[in-house]
């Protein structure tokens, strides 16, 4: 995306951005761009996450620091290319199990390899793809200890990125992804499943439990009806995003 196009639309926000001040939190990120191998790189913070709680406990929602340059495009890091199926597992050979046995076969091969195994219908995957074709960013709380953490994520399927928002405030464009998930389709119509894996970049910032929970969380909030209303919220009306909403959803304190 050009510089003078992204200036545009952080200048649009503006306002929005304002608004959304007055509750502790929304912070999102600028609508992602292609890179090497398909998964997007990580992008520059998008004023609408403001609302979202810094990585504290819930009774520091009121602090937020100076907002940064919204126009520009982090390019910290170098994009991670994703792993062929072929790579993971022996296609050929999963042509022959049955959805069921493959399932399991995907969910074992995961356990206790530092990497995270899912799966989901054609039909929810197609719902996923449809709905983050409009709504590519969210914010997610991942309780740690006696507080949460926010994790920003940008969706651009088959791939999903998620990076600390707070790590993203305090390094700008150098931020890194903590944990990025792919969606693999081959099998989606043959078996009615999509394989899901999840690679976590960053150990030291998310164990394999948390990585899995914030994984279901994600999706959740793509799939079902009236947490997805958020979503809608969080990327179409910035300025009626309230990140305490997020937070009583998921049955979490708000102070």
């Amino acid at each position: 995306m050009a510089t003078t196009t992204a200036a545009t639309a952080a200048a649009a926000l503006t306002g929005a951005i304002t608004a959304a001040l007055r509750a502790p939190a929304a912070a999102a990120l600028r609508a992602p761009a292609a890179a090497h191998g398909g998964i997007p790189a990580t992008p520059a913070l998008h004023p609408a996450a403001a609302s979202a709680a810094p990585s504290s406990s819930p009774a520091d929602l009121s602090r937020w620091p100076q907002r940064r340059g919204y126009s520009q495009f982090a390019s910290g890091f170098t994009p991670l290319k994703p792993k062929p199926l072929e790579s993971i597992i022996d296609v050929e050979r999963a042509k022959g199990l049955s959805p069921e046995h493959l399932v399991a076969a995907w969910d074992d091969y995961h356990l206790g390899r530092g990497h995270i195994g899912a799966s989901m219908k054609t039909k929810l995957y197609h719902l996923l793809e449809q709905r983050s074709s409009t709504c590519r960013h969210f914010v997610i709380p991942l309780w740690k200890g006696s507080g949460y953490t926010t994790m920003f994520m940008q969706v651009q399927m088959p791939y999903m990125i998620f990076t600390g928002l707070e790590d993203y405030k305090a390094r700008g464009t150098q931020a890194s992804p903590y944990y990025t998930v792919t969606h693999y389709t081959e099998f989606a119509e043959t078996k009615d499943t999509v394989l899901i894996r999840g690679d976590v970049v960053f150990t030291s910032k998310l164990t394999d439990s948390e990585a899995k929970t914030l994984l279901e969380t994600a999706h959740s909030f793509y799939l079902n009806d009236v947490r997805y209303r958020l979503v809608e919220r969080f990327n179409k009306e910035t300025h009626e995003f309230e990140f305490k909403d997020v937070l009583q959803v998921l049955d979490m304190p708000t102070m």
